[in-house]
């Protein structure tokens, strides 16, 4: 697959060895070419380090036994997920996780990904809802304009909204580059 479809939570094939894709940005310098500065994990080692690939690059995603699971809770630094099949949970590490772990709410359905019987990943859904739970107040005037302010989410996660977006508000964020998408009615 080509390198602008790399996700946070993707194990890829680097350097003959397992990568777990930790974060990824997509960068434009200029009248330059395109890249992507991607944070890989080695699996074997534990090593944490950047590489950059060009737009055209082709990389190996690994192949590894998707289960369908839902996100139930964390407890410190591991997260716990329950197959919706079998209801048997599994925990798997912040450190497996990496910044996958800003858009796990609650009863969130995602993929996890086994490797040889152990959870090495997660492939989160294109957008996640979450709920603003601090941001500046919202200005009544306020229209769609570029203006943007920081909103802290119910996981941590800081997004850059619109004006109008207040406090308690839930708003659909692309798991991919971390940006706000829309407003999302409550029912």
């Amino acid at each position: 697959m080509p390198a602008t479809q790399l996700r946070p939570g993707m194990i890829i094939k680097h350097n003959n060895d397992l990568h777990s894709i930790f974060s990824v940005e997509h960068r434009t310098p200029g009248n330059l070419r395109a890249f992507i500065q991607a944070k890989l994990r080695n699996l074997r080692t534990g090593a944490m380090y950047e590489h950059r690939f060009r737009s055209a690059d082709a990389v190996d995603r690994v192949t590894v036994d998707e289960v369908t699971m839902e996100y139930l809770y964390s407890d410190g630094d591991d997260y716990h997920f329950m197959n919706t099949e079998t209801y048997e949970q599994t925990h798997i590490s912040r450190e497996v996780l990496g910044d996958a772990v800003d858009y796990l709410i609650p009863n969130l359905h995602l993929q996890v990904e086994f490797y040889e019987g152990k959870p090495i990943g997660i492939e989160l859904p294109a957008t996640v809802d979450m709920e603003v739970v601090e941001t500046e107040p919202g200005l009544k005037s306020a229209t769609a304009s570029s203006v943007m302010k920081p909103a802290k989410t119910e996981t941590g996660l800081v997004v850059q909204v619109p004006p109008f977006i207040s406090q308690g508000e839930k708003i659909r964020v692309d798991t991919a580059e971390g940006v706000y998408l829309e407003r999302v009615k409550q029912s």
